[in-house]
């Protein structure tokens, strides 16, 4: 009897949980009567009412429901990494515990998986959500599968179903400020993408912020691209010539009269741009840097507090 495990992420949860775990129950109903299912939930150190959700699922699904409390926030991305730790199914689902993501799309996932293949996604056509949303989520996706995945869906994903193997061998990489989802896409294997509309969030108040969207933007993009340490070689590169083609002109002018030299706001202007430049280079450096020195460490990248 093939069992699917469900991991699924929570932080800031606690109003969302008793209306999405009795849906996914009541959806049991759509897979094939062979299935048999789990419910792993993460609290990834929230600070309202989510655990106390969690515990109660536990309670009315003793038999399905994994309950795993972290120590503190480590970010969505551990937080799967850590429900994966636990996951025993043959496959897996990842799924937001706010149910942006469609639930009755599963089945259909399912259907797929069923038929040999171990990655099946879903990604997002549209969303229901408002402009800077769909803008930034957009221009996100469009540079990662631009300069860094080039495999990926249109759109991206975040719902998606993959197979135990896949499972393993995620969590046996174990990397660090990643995009644990697209590790997927970046292992290489054969899969189908489904459409969908990414609906808007009808309970509770999204916790996820420019702050957080900025690091997890630079965290995914460092993490699978060297596109930014190409663009300052480059950049340099031109720069370099740039500044052959001045001096040569300048020598030039010197010896014929035909230009003059003088003022120091020019002189500013170059300096100010080549530092700002230098800047710049020396922070996209010192990401890559800091993710190597973080790696080497081997620090957790969670602490388990509790599970039931």
């Amino acid at each position: 009897m093939p069992k699917l495990s469900y991991i699924i992420p929570c932080y800031h949860n606690g109003q969302n949980l008793p209306v999405t775990i009795p849906l996914l129950v009541a959806n049991e109903a759509l897979f094939p009567k062979d299935f048999t299912f789990e419910y792993v939930l993460v609290d990834d150190g929230s600070k309202d009412t989510t655990w106390e959700a969690i515990q109660l699922s536990y309670k009315q699904y003793p038999e399905k429901v994994k309950a795993v409390k972290l120590v503190r926030n480590v970010g969505a991305t551990n937080a799967i990494l850590a429900g994966m730790h636990y996951a025993i199914g043959d496959c897996n689902v990842i799924l937001a515990a706010d149910l942006q993501d469609p639930p009755e799309l599963i089945p259909k996932m399912i259907e797929y998986w069923s038929k040999g293949l171990k990655l099946v996604v879903a990604n997002r056509q549209d969303r229901e959500e408002g402009l800077l949303q769909r803008l930034f989520s957009n221009t996100f996706h469009t540079l990662m599968k631009q300069y860094a995945l080039p495999q990926l869906p249109e759109g991206g994903y975040d719902l998606v179903v993959f197979d135990q193997q896949l499972r393993q061998q995620v969590v046996a990489m174990n990397e660090k400020n990643t995009h644990t989802s697209y590790l997927f896409s970046w292992l290489g294997y054969d899969y189908v993408a489904i459409p969908y509309t990414r609906r808007k969030r009808e309970i509770g108040k999204s916790t996820w912020t420019l702050q957080k969207k900025i690091k997890f933007f630079i965290d995914s993009f460092v993490a699978f691209s060297f596109a930014p340490l190409r663009a300052i070689s480059i950049m340099g590169l031109l720069l370099g010539l740039f500044a052959l083609l001045y001096a040569f002109l300048v020598v030039l002018g010197k010896l014929t009269g035909s230009i003059q030299v003088e003022g120091w706001s020019s002189l500013m202007v170059v300096l100010l741009f080549v530092s700002a430049f230098q800047m710049i280079a020396l922070g996209v450096i010192g990401e890559y840097v800091w993710r190597g020195l973080d790696a080497t460490r081997n620090r957790p990248n969670f602490v388990v507090e509790t599970v039931l």
